[in-house]
């Protein structure tokens, strides 16, 4: 029989996206929800007879336990995430299906992987933070990782031009980011980091070349330091055209902080800067470029490995990184019980080729 895959929050940008790329992959078939029936029938029309229309609130337990006793893989696309819980994933353990996300907040991360022994006990695979960034990003840094003897520094930086083909989703995940300080571990400890801060240029690949990036808190912030003996981690942000950094600069830096913990406030500022790159994104394209470097010693020698990615669509690379690794799941090719982020469960040799078979080059290389 067909594996059946559910993608809660289905019908958006993302979620549409690694539908797509599962059509495109896998003979799977594939139940997408949303709480919006007209959307929904618009894209399983769109995608073809491997797609089905689920209308779904997360809300609704009842129904959701239903779904995802349905399904042999769950998807969980239905950000953002900073306001979810580990609700589907508990599902999930309950009814022994495996689970995937692209969640990129880290409270919401903390609370999947607090679910790690209940799911190894289950039998289930659980991965968060799938993706572009995080996900595709954090298999970046694992390749520069291993070319290492030993780890002294990580920087990854992203930047999107314009909305990056996202929804309106993004655009809140972003100013939820500006609303508080979070830890980074720098130079061997924790530290409190403002975000959007410390503005840094770094030489993307063409056609962005030098762009401003800024601190922005990411699961990856947390997860790295975990998994990797680095001493410091460094993850920044930035956007173009470069007067949306100042933009957002100004929102994280000079607005009070009661107006970011304002729902209103958010949804104002999320409807506003979607509407301004809808008109910019036909001047500055969707892409995405992410740029890792690693950096420690080799052989006794001090040298680093440079990585970089460039697409020019942001949610379709983020439906390659999540239908990869929801491929490899399908084949049995990721079995691995409990709960693990992107860098802890997906080998680099099986992300090369999952790369390489969607057309992604990922550029590398030694510095010195």
């Amino acid at each position: 029989m067909a594996d059946r895959v559910l993608i809660l929050g289905g019908t958006g940008r993302i979620g549409s996206s690694v539908a797509q790329d599962l059509i495109a992959h896998t003979d799977a078939k594939i139940t997408v929800t949303g709480r919006h029936p007209d959307a929904g029938e618009a894209l399983s029309s769109k995608l073809g007879a491997k797609v089905e229309f689920l209308a779904l609130d997360l809300a609704d337990r009842e129904g959701l336990t239903n779904a995802v006793a349905a399904s042999n893989l769950v998807i969980h696309c239905a950000g953002p995430f900073h306001y979810r819980d580990a609700s589907v994933l508990k599902s999930c353990i309950e009814q022994g299906v495996n689970y995937l996300d692209v969640s990129d907040h880290r409270s919401f991360t903390r609370k999947a992987l607090d679910c790690k022994s209940a799911a190894e006990a289950a039998g289930i695979t659980a991965i968060a933070n799938s993706g572009i960034f995080p996900g595709i990003s954090n298999s970046m840094v694992l390749q520069g990782v291993e070319q290492l003897d030993e780890v002294e520094r990580i920087h990854l930086s992203y930047v999107v031009a314009g909305s990056g083909g996202a929804g309106i989703t993004v655009m809140r995940t972003t100013f939820l980011g500006l609303r508080t300080q979070f830890e980074a571990w720098m130079d061997g400890k924790w530290q409190m980091v403002k975000p959007y801060s410390d503005r840094e240029t770094i030489e993307f690949p063409a056609p962005y070349g030098r762009t401003g990036v800024y601190w922005f808190d990411m699961p990856e912030t947390f997860t790295f330091p975990e998994t990797f003996p680095a001493k410091t981690v460094i993850t920044k942000f930035g956007t173009v055209p470069d007067f949306y950094n100042y933009l957002t600069w100004s929102v994280a830096h000079w607005w009070p902080a009661s107006w970011l913990r304002n729902p209103a406030v958010i949804e104002f500022l999320a409807h506003v800067s979607h509407r301004m790159t809808d008109f910019t994104d036909r001047f500055s394209g969707m892409g995405v470029a992410i740029r890792s470097e690693v950096t420690g010693s080799k052989d006794g020698e001090p040298v680093g490995y440079c990585s970089t990615l460039v697409h020019e669509n942001t949610s379709l690379a983020a439906g390659y990184g999540t239908g990869s690794i929801a491929q490899l799941m399908l084949d049995g090719k990721i079995n691995k019980p409990g709960v693990w982020v992107v860098e802890q469960a997906l080998p680099t040799n099986l992300f090369e080729q999952a790369m390489a078979s969607r057309g992604l080059k990922i550029q590398g290389g030694w510095i010195k």
